[in-house]
């Protein structure tokens, strides 16, 4: 369809069933506005505010270990787990599971005001609400005595539900293709979750925290020398079947689950060989699953019946549905990539680097509600963040900088960046481009005026361009629906996506896509900013077009997706903390 065609706007009647239309729809009708937010219900119906913690009655639950944090598998150096081949690949065992959860999705720490609790988890979540499920696909491994199966990690208890009792045969045949020791980790969404704080806005937070738990989920592997890639080939009903979304038998009248994304998980090979050289093996390995294998386990046994989260739901935000539908993808593609088993005699091991754990930052990130306005940077901690958000396009998929080793797509999202208090850059407003194949593409689209200059000191990997000289503060907290969390920081940015060309080129289902790669750039500065000595936090809350207009973009050649915000933290002395799991006995 051609681009030249009238856009939909908020409030009007849209009749399109072009699915890219229908999306793009959602998009504008879902934008903040100075003169008007998206819609919700205006306040949050507190008596009704959703379970945080879904379980399935009559399923047996597995408890894993709770393991201490000198406990095996020991947690590597923060800055081992970004370098190749320095963390021994650990074997799948109940503790590596365990570990591997605890680092994902569970608890990290539980916070106390007067006689209220709530949890905080390792994944970030929009509000908190953690509308994100995980669920690990489990075949006959050695030594790990667990029955084959697919199972739901229950955060609260920090144990398995076992779900469906999938064949062991038929299981093995599914991951035949896949390196040995491979399993599945999937991840669904409730919308509902979102909704009742956000209303229609819900369906772009949810896909946020996907991205977020994509980045938790591939930092936890890391830690056991294992690998994580997302199986973007596969159509959305076979997840939906292995996951057991589908099956409406066990969701009746609660909150259904939104299939979102599958991913392979396994040890990375290291084979000690005879001689002094090293070699490398190569091996494809596809991002897509047999979906007539993957529906012959679905008629396997299944256990268990999802809770209800909420008493009443008030409003129903018919649009959430409508997207999630115009995004379903229907598509199978046959994505694949090469991965290189090290060959190498005694291959070193990082485990005990100079710095940090990578445990110690996953348990202690927080999302920041307040900064000091006074802590800044140096140019150097400022250009390594951003370095730990490069993709290096230009590599083979597997061979990238993890976490983006899992992502199979060339990147979209590119950020535009607020410098306040960054020592030896001027302050103004500064872009970096993360794919330097799109950087005339920005140019074209940007205001012609804006002045690309790269700033001095900067890294020659760095495609990182001044923009604006000036006090940036006041116009990042008014675009940040005035919070002052945008300008009291070090720095803030938006996160520009291609957005309509992806979207005709790939097709509807890609714009979840944009939203997952935002939130895993989101995981990244998160955990950077705590390795730095800062703190981060996203803002999902932004008013869209005002952000675009700052830059001269026209039309939809590119959309603000996320904000994020990085800076010296303000914290709240009322509130305690305790430790995650001190409501369970060890």
């Amino acid at each position: 369809m051609s681009t030249e065609q009238p856009r939909p706007t908020a409030g009007t009647e849209f009749s399109s069933t072009d699915p890219v239309d229908q999306v793009i729809h959602y998009h504008i009708q879902t934008k903040h506005h100075f003169n008007r937010y998206a819609r919700s219900t205006g306040f949050l119906d507190w008596a009704n505010q959703p379970d945080p913690f879904r379980r399935f009655a009559g399923a047996e639950l597995l408890p894993l270990p709770l393991l201490k944090p000198e406990e095996e598998p020991v947690s590597p150096a923060y800055e081992a787990i970004y370098q190749p081949d320095a963390v021994a690949s650990q074997p799948v065992s109940l503790q590596t599971l365990s570990r591997f959860f605890e680092f994902a999705l569970a608890l990290s720490a539980w916070k106390k005001g007067g006689e209220t609790e709530w949890a905080l988890r390792s994944n970030p979540s929009s509000g908190n609400l953690h509308p994100t499920e995980g669920y690990v696909v489990l075949p006959q491994i050695a030594g790990l005595d667990i029955r084959p199966g697919l199972y739901h990690y229950a955060p609260k208890e920090h144990g398995l539900e076992r779900r469906a009792a999938f064949p062991a045969e038929t299981l093995a045949r599914l991951l035949a293709p896949f390196p040995p020791g491979a399993l599945l980790f999937g991840l669904s969404s409730v919308h509902w979750r979102e909704a009742w704080k956000y209303g229609e806005r819900a369906f772009r937070y949810c896909n946020h925290d996907v991205g977020h738990a994509l980045g938790s989920a591939r930092v936890a592997a890391a830690t056991l020398g294992w690998n994580l890639a997302l199986l973007d080939g596969a159509d959305q009903n076979t997840v939906a079947m292995l996951l057991g979304t589908h099956r409406v038998e066990d969701f009746a009248g609660v909150e259904p689950e939104h299939p979102d994304c599958l991913c392979v998980l396994w040890p990375r090979a290291h084979v000690q060989c005879e001689t002094a050289q090293a070699k490398r093996v190569d091996a494809e390995i596809p991002l897509v699953l047999d979906a007539a294998l993957v529906k012959e386990l679905s008629q396997a046994p299944w256990y268990g019946k999802a809770n209800k989260l909420s008493g009443e739901h008030g409003v129903h935000w018919d649009a959430i549905d409508q997207v999630a539908d115009a995004s379903w993808k229907v598509s199978r593609e046959r994505y694949a990539v090469s991965d290189s088993v090290a060959l190498a005699p005694g291959a070193s091991r990082a485990m005990n680097d100079a710095g940090p754990p990578a445990g110690q930052i996953i348990r202690q990130r927080r999302s920041a509600v307040a900064f000091d306005g006074r802590t800044g940077i140096s140019s150097a901690t400022f250009f390594r963040i951003l370095q730990r958000v490069m993709p290096r396009a230009d590599r083979p998929q597997l061979e990238r900088p993890m976490p983006w080793d899992l992502w199979p797509h060339a990147p979209a999202i590119h950020l535009m960046i607020f410098v306040h208090r960054v020592e030896g850059l001027t302050p103004g407003l500064y872009v970096l481009v993360r794919d330097l194949a799109t950087l005339p593409l920005l140019q074209q689209s940007l205001n012609p005026e804006l002045v690309w200059t790269q700033p001095p000191g900067c890294p020659g990997e760095l495609q990182l361009f001044w923009l604006l000289e000036g006090d940036a503060r006041r116009a990042a907290a008014q675009v940040s629906c005035h919070q002052d969390i945008a300008a009291d920081s070090a720095f803030s940015l938006g996160m520009l996506a291609e957005f309509e060309g992806r979207l005709r080129q790939a097709g509807s289902w890609f714009y979840p896509r944009l939203f997952w790669e935002a939130g895993l750039l989101g995981q990244v500065l998160y955990l950077e900013a705590e390795a730095a000595g800062i703190r981060g936090t996203g803002i999902g809350c932004f008013f869209d077009d005002p952000v675009h207009e700052m830059l001269g973009v026209q039309g939809l050649s590119f959309q603000s997706l996320y904000h994020f915000t990085v800076g010296g933290p303000v914290e709240d002395r009322r509130m305690m903390t305790l430790p995650a799991y001190h409501h369970l006995s060890r």
